[in-house]
Parts: C-alpha cells; structure tokens; sequence
C-alpha cells in the first residue's frame, strides 16, 4: 500500500512541475508576442478621429525609433471643443441670459492625458432650455368620471 501512494505521489509532484514549466514558457511567448519593449518614454499624439471630426478614432506613439497606435474617441457633444484628452470640473450652470438666450459654465482642469496641451479654465455654454421647467407632475383631470 505504501508504495502505491509513493508512486502517486511522485505522479503528482512530476505533473505539478511539467504544469508550472508549461506556465512559464506560455507567458514567456505571450510577451515576445505582444511587442513589449524597454521604451518608456512614449510620446502620444491627439485622438484622430477615422471620419469627420468626433467620434472613435487612432492615437499614436512614438518612443525612440518604435512607433504605435492606440484606439482613441473624440466626444461628439460639447466636448469636441476641448477633446477626450482634457478633463475639467465644471462648476452648475449659470442663469440664461435672457438677451442672447445662453448659459454658461467654467470649469477648472483636472487632468491632461496623454502630455495634452490643456487650457487652465475652459468656458462652456449652451441654448437656454426652452422648457417650463415647473410644470406639474400630477394627473389631475385624466382618471375616470372627471
């Protein structure tokens, strides 16, 4: 009996050792496979969109004499203006002004992505909403027999 689970034993060592031998040289290929490099320095371009002038599109890098591309989008809204690679706090809304009909908002940036060259402070506006906001919510007059 004992020299049954010696046997066992040892068959269980050997299948654990050919495993992690087999692990190693998967994530051995799998780097060489990716393109991996010592470059630490990348430089990144500007998000280009692939058509028109929003939407998804392709950054690239280059470090050295390497270059890459990454995939990239660039907002469709109000944010093209400043693109994806600017982030900013933006403060509430302000009042609509009643002569030109818009509203405005400034906010303070909080991050450049990708080395971007950022504006401190960028101003937002937009079309004052048209909506009477203080409509109400209730259904009066609607339900049977009224």
């Amino acid at each position: 009996m004992r020299g049954l689970f010696s046997t066992i034993f040892l068959l269980l060592v050997a299948l654990m050792i050919i495993t992690t031998e087999a692990g190693k040289n998967k994530k051995e290929k799998g780097k060489g496979s990716k393109g991996a490099s010592d470059c630490t320095d990348w430089r990144f371009g500007s998000c280009v969109p692939n058509n028109g002038d929003c939407g998804s599109g392709l950054r690239e890098g280059t470090c050295n004499e390497q270059t890459k591309k990454l995939k990239c989008k660039v907002p469709c809204n109000w944010k093209k203006e400043f693109g994806a690679d600017c982030k900013y706090k933006f403060e509430k809304w302000g009042e609509c002004d009643t002569a030109s009909g818009i509203k405005s908002r400034s906010g303070t940036l909080v991050k450049a992505l990708y080395d971007a060259e950022c504006q401190p402070v960028m101003m937002a506006t937009k079309p004052c909403s048209t909506k009477n906001k203080a409509k109400s919510k209730g259904k009066k007059g609607k339900g049977k027999g009224n």
